[in-house]
């Protein structure tokens, strides 16, 4: 890891290189070893001019910035996640039917409360209700993940591949879930990022709007693929987001992964 400055303004912007080249922090020589974990910031001075971890045993210093472009493409993923889902309103109804059009192409909905969305994975006949724990950003990524990768979402949407436990997964509930958790894993409802996976993924964001989208898909074939290693069913789904989260920070802090492009698990989407 290193950092690349600005001449100006208290903080600079974060990359992801080599750990070896990180500074140390100036005041980690007096901290407890039992202050923090590997990853986890201990100090977060005023203006997030630094942030200090604890990885093998020393401190690191992690400068950073919101870059105008960073700050301006995390206010706006902000705004989105602020959004709750209206069924009143014409964009989000269009949206729902985006998405069943995206899921069954060729077959003719019925409504927008009707009992083929059960098929989908939603928990009643009218899926608006499911929404509520992420908002409308969690409907945007499943319909961004049946258009990006189609072939993927199909598999996972209707289970194929591996031996499949008899109470699966509701695909549908489990794509909100996915949105919910990742929001948590980048501490998202913060001012400006607290933790190291936090301002890793800010600067992925620098390089690419739809980063949020793209690691959600990464995510859910991550799932899709501890859900089969573990033979798990549905009783077991919280401890395999939790497992899927661990590995989806693990290789977002890879010092080779600079995009989400780059990560290992983008590999199994197609």
């Amino acid at each position: 890891m290193s950092v690349i400055g600005r001449p100006q303004g208290s903080c600079v912007t974060v990359r992801t290189f080599p750990s070896s080249s990180l500074s140390r922090c100036a005041h980690g020589s007096d901290a407890s070893s039992d202050d923090a974990t590997c990853g986890t910031p201990t100090w977060i001075g005023r203006g997030l001019t630094c942030v200090c971890f604890k990885k093998k045993g020393a401190y690191e210093r992690i400068c950073m910035s919101l870059t105008p472009l960073q700050e301006q493409r995390l206010q706006r993923l902000k705004h989105r996640m602020k959004i709750y889902f209206d069924a009143a309103r014409p964009d989000h109804q269009d949206a729902l039917r985006a998405l069943w059009s995206a899921t069954y192409p060729g077959q003719e909905l019925q409504g927008l409360i009707s009992d083929q969305w059960k098929t989908m994975g939603w928990q009643g006949r009218d899926p608006s209700t499911d929404f509520r724990g992420a908002g409308f950003i969690s409907l945007e990524n499943l319909l961004f993940f049946a258009m990006t990768f189609s072939t993927s979402f199909q598999r996972l949407l209707n289970k194929q591949g591996g031996k499949r436990a008899t109470w699966e997964y509701p695909f549908a509930v489990a794509g909100v879930n996915i949105t919910f958790m990742i929001k948590q894993m980048l501490d998202l409802d913060s001012s400006k990022p607290r933790t190291f996976v936090g301002t890793v993924f800010i600067q992925m964001l620098s390089e690419n709007e739809w980063a949020f989208d793209l690691l959600y898909c990464v995510a859910f074939v991550v799932m899709d693929k501890q859900w089969l290693e573990k033979n798990a069913t549905y009783m077991e789904f919280n401890d395999i987001l939790k497992s899927t989260r661990a590995q989806l920070e693990k290789e977002l802090l890879s010092d080779d992964v600079l995009q989400i492009e780059d990560m290992p698990s983008y590999s199994l989407l197609c």
